[in-house]
């Protein structure tokens, strides 16, 4: 063959290569920019917050003198010595008293179930400043109950650990409720027939198949006291957490490089309980199997009557203290003036930004509702029935697990590094609802994601493949069948986001500006400007919004799923 005959194949050769349709081509385009907002929200500022930890102020290279530093500063160590044994405590009281309080909704004949869910939820749709500004009400210095702590001072460890009870039981119950809802029945058929006692089934039949159930939830409440920055800021007094720490460093000392060490610490103990928790899901799988039975309790009055009464007095506890803050938010001028007044809801009063924080936090969870349920949505259906292959639906799936494990204060303190820094386009976003918007959605993207893709999976492939085979494009009957199908679980998700956002402090606490501090960060500086009534009623607030939110979806949630089941027929 002779080197004239080359260049007329290389014409040919081209030729014959597969073209990529146009259709392919925008679904892979849509997987590369979910990759982006993955990477400018959550790879890079991970990144710069690892890098400035080896850095001086200076930006030079210092290796692992910052951490030297660290671990020969005694407060320093105190500090993360305090944040392990408060999160093992709270962890100790708080799984068994969600494990009995799951058991008796699941598998009691006790009545009203509705109920006690329905106020099991308080605390995810507060602050978690609020349980703290009540037992300040409780048991301050000027308390109403202080003379129960016998001399002891709520502002510390104890305050910290009741608070974070309150604020990490429904996340354990939850947790604990699910686990004890998959139940084989032959389990207990068998254990009967064979004469095994109660106590001796629940031993050896409910605890084990309940075990990883019970891991996930220490997991989830240990991860939880840890990272929390809300409880400890406010009753926490002069006890030293990791997470008060970080913000010490970073507002108080303006030190960047050892706050950055101090977040790198806080996330060890994040990441260790995300590894054990993903552990205990993939051992949980295979738990059930397909001749399963479901397990339906029996009336025993032996059983039913304890657990009611524990019921009784968890729901008690929980409403008493959301009353508490409630009464709190309505008193004139706590402890001298008890008279009740709603002056302390005229927040322009007491904060510079007045009801202007409560409409910020508002608008940044409704965008990120919206914004954030359409692309976590959209990436998952990408990589589920758009474009599933190749090593950029990887990556996306793989970040897409990253946030879980990522505590809300390291995510802000990482954006407020990568974000200010002055050689980054970006930089224009700090101090805008816009970087508070991407911050909510990237910090609770993982539960949204699994969300989205547990949904889609529900439904039988034989859509797409019916529109491939009518030549009806995939966006199409993402459209008009995927979408409307899963509306349900798309309204789940945009709830979740708009409640967790309301709510969160630790992620936002340094990324406002001006013109944009959140409702939530708003209550910590009324707090902190002695005003705590004022601090109350804002956290009644959020409350209220967030608890209409929640009604305002279960009673839509009826006629959303007629209007699902009617497009599955059509």
């Amino acid at each position: 063959m002779s080197d004239a005959t080359l260049p007329a194949q290389a014409p040919a050769q081209a030729a014959m290569q597969p073209i990529v349709p146009l259709e392919a081509r925008l679904l892979r385009l849509g997987l590369l920019l979910a990759l982006a907002v993955l990477v400018a929200g959550l790879v890079l500022p991970l990144g710069t917050l690892l890098l400035r930890a080896f850095q001086d102020p200076d930006g030079g290279f210092v290796g692992l003198a910052n951490f030297a530093a660290y671990a020969t500063t005694p407060s320093l160590r105190l500090a993360a010595w305090n944040s392990v044994w408060t999160a093992a405590l709270t962890t100790a009281l708080v799984v068994p008293l969600a494990f009995g309080f799951a058991y008796a909704l699941t598998r009691s004949c006790i009545p009203a179930k509705g109920f006690f869910r329905a106020v099991m939820l308080l605390p995810v749709l507060a602050p978690s400043l609020l349980p703290a500004l009540a037992l300040i009400y409780l048991f301050g210095n000027q308390g109403m109950l202080r003379d129960l702590l016998f001399g002891h001072s709520i502002y510390g460890p104890i305050g910290i650990i009741v608070a974070q009870v309150f604020y990490c039981f429904p996340h354990a119950a939850l947790i604990l409720a699910v686990a004890l809802s998959t139940a084989d029945a032959r389990l207990y058929e068998a254990a009967t027939v064979l004469r095994a006692g109660h106590l001796r089934i629940f031993a050896t039949v409910t605890l084990p198949m309940a075990r990883y159930g019970l891991v996930s939830a220490c997991v989830v409440v240990f991860t939880l006291v840890v990272t929390d920055f809300g409880i400890p800021k406010v009753i926490g007094g002069q006890f030293p957490v990791l997470a008060t720490d970080v913000y010490k460093q970073v507002v108080g000392l303006q030190n960047f490089n050892m706050g950055a060490v101090v977040g790198l610490v806080l996330l060890l103990p994040a990441l260790l309980a995300f590894a054990a928790d993903r552990w205990a899901q993939r051992q949980r799988s295979g738990l059930l199997s397909g001749r399963a039975v479901p397990y339906l309790p029996r009336p025993r009055r032996a059983r039913d009557l304890p657990l009611l009464v524990l019921c009784l007095l968890v729901a008690g506890a929980l409403v008493s203290l959301v009353a508490v803050a409630i009464w709190g938010s309505l008193v004139t001028f706590w402890p001298y003036n008890l008279a009740l007044t709603l002056q302390n809801y005229d927040f322009d009063r007491f904060d510079t930004s007045g009801w202007a924080a409560l409409w910020n936090s508002v608008r940044i969870a409704a965008t990120a509702a919206i914004c954030g349920t359409a692309l976590v949505f959209t990436t998952a259906w990408l990589l589920e029935r758009g474009s599933p292959g190749g090593a950029v639906a990887g990556a996306v799936r793989f970040i897409a697990g990253v946030p879980l494990a990522v505590p809300g204060l390291v995510l802000g303190l990482a954006f407020i590094l990568f974000f200010n820094h002055p050689a980054n386009p970006l930089g224009f976003l700090y101090g805008t609802l816009a970087i508070l918007v991407l911050n909510g959605v990237v910090h609770f993207y993982t539960v949204m994601h699994l969300t989205a893709v547990t949904a889609i999976r529900q439904l039988d492939p034989e859509f797409e493949a019916v529109g491939a085979s009518l030549k009806v494009p995939a966006v199409v009957t993402f459209g008009r069948v995927t979408v409307p199908i899963c509306l349900p679980a798309i309204l789940d998700i945009a709830v979740y986001a708009f409640v967790n956002i309301m709510t969160t402090v630790s992620a936002v606490i340094f990324l406002y500006g001006p013109d944009t501090k959140p409702a939530s960060v708003a209550v910590v500086h009324m707090d902190e400007a002695g005003q705590s009534s004022a601090a109350a009623a804002m956290a009644v607030t959020i409350l209220a919004i967030t608890a209409s939110v929640k009604l305002l979806q279960l009673a839509t949630g009826g006629l959303v799923a007629r209007a699902t089941q009617g497009w599955r027929q059509r």
